[in-house]
């Protein structure tokens, strides 16, 4: 049995903990077998500042989600409802019915090279790989010995195992993962997770332990030429380091504001706190009348004003009309 046939098996490499053989290609609480599903991989400019730059960062968006909240923003690719009581016996044989395309590992390689040396990206920005964490691990592994030389930003949902988190030790550098919930009571009913919380805290106490401080260089910018432009066009951007996502929810200012005094108090300037306002509804499958609606001016500048009274230095905020389905990438397939 190889490496990544042990833990796809009995698969417990997120919280879910649902022990599913992905081998035989069931699917797990994520909503996806082994094979490694892949519905984007391309520049994408929407994150921070220091993650996008001028060039983009090198998006390579995976299918399936362990979380599924009913409010996801990429539902279209995080695969089917989480059931309340998984086993694997109504874990049924799936051929994955979400946007995605089957890659192998060496194929997975080649795409973070390809985004590297021919699209000049600034980083490759893992997108919600949880389920995939040995495959990628193996992929990061053989792509670095190839001349991978870029940093690796992890994106995740903030729900994860501490135990898989270890198998991307020395292989991630910069850590991109959400807190979505201070409160077990909302975590369980927008997520069906209560542990949410107990959860978020231990995983990104690991991405702080991983990255240490934070790290910054100058993006090599380049011109339409092809060409490198002068130094001191491009963007400061993270080399190491760790910031943390607050997508801030209708109605829910005072989970927010838990979310960031904790990250505060814990953690202090070792990492970045991003406050987002670019809830979309999305017809979500939840009777939440709040999550049909966006977040409202005065929701978000209770959250800002709150994180710079209690001392936050270092973060950022969202200006303008965010809350957009265009902000929302084509899963198309490009790239893969």
């Amino acid at each position: 049995m190889n490496a990544i046939d042990q833990y796809m098996r009995a698969c417990r490499l997120c919280p879910r903990n649902c022990g599913t053989n992905r081998l035989s290609g069931a699917c797990g609480a994520c909503g996806v077998p082994a094979e490694v599903y892949v519905a984007r991989a391309a520049l994408h400019a929407w994150e921070e500042p220091c993650i996008s730059g001028h060039n983009g960062s090198g998006a390579v968006f995976f299918a399936g989600c362990g979380l599924k909240c009913v409010f996801c923003q990429n539902r279209a690719i995080s695969g089917t409802s989480v059931s309340k009581n998984l086993t694997e016996n109504n874990l049924p044989i799936c051929r994955v019915a979400v946007p995605g395309k089957p890659v192998t590992v060496s194929h997975l390689e080649a795409v973070f090279l390809r985004l590297q040396n021919e699209q000049h990206a600034n980083n490759i920005n893992l997108v919600t790989a949880a389920q995939y964490i040995p495959q990628v691990a193996q992929a990061l592994k053989v792509a670095k010995a190839q001349g991978l030389r870029i940093p690796v930003v992890y994106n995740s949902s903030g729900y994860e195992k501490v135990i898989s988190l270890r198998l991307l030790e020395g292989l991630v550098d910069v850590w991109l993962p959400d807190f979505k919930y201070m409160d077990p009571e909302l975590a369980a009913a927008y997520s069906h997770a209560p542990d949410y919380p107990e959860i978020a805290k231990k995983a990104i106490a690991e991405m702080v332990r991983q990255a240490g401080e934070p790290e910054f260089y100058e993006e090599t910018r380049w011109g339409t030429d092809g060409e490198p432009m002068p130094a001191g066009s491009g963007a400061k951007l993270m080399k190491k380091g760790v910031i943390v996502r607050h997508l801030l929810l209708p109605g829910h200012v005072k989970n927010a504001k838990a979310v960031v005094q904790y990250l505060h108090e814990t953690y202090g300037n070792s990492i970045y706190i991003s406050m987002m306002n670019q809830y979309t509804p999305m017809g979500n499958n939840c009777k939440d009348p709040l999550l049909a609606r966006k977040v409202t001016k005065r929701e978000y500048e209770r959250l800002t004003e709150y994180a710079v009274g209690i001392g936050v230095e270092y973060g950022f905020i969202q200006e303008g009309g965010t809350a957009k389905e265009s902000f929302i990438p084509s899963w198309n397939g490009e790239g893969v």
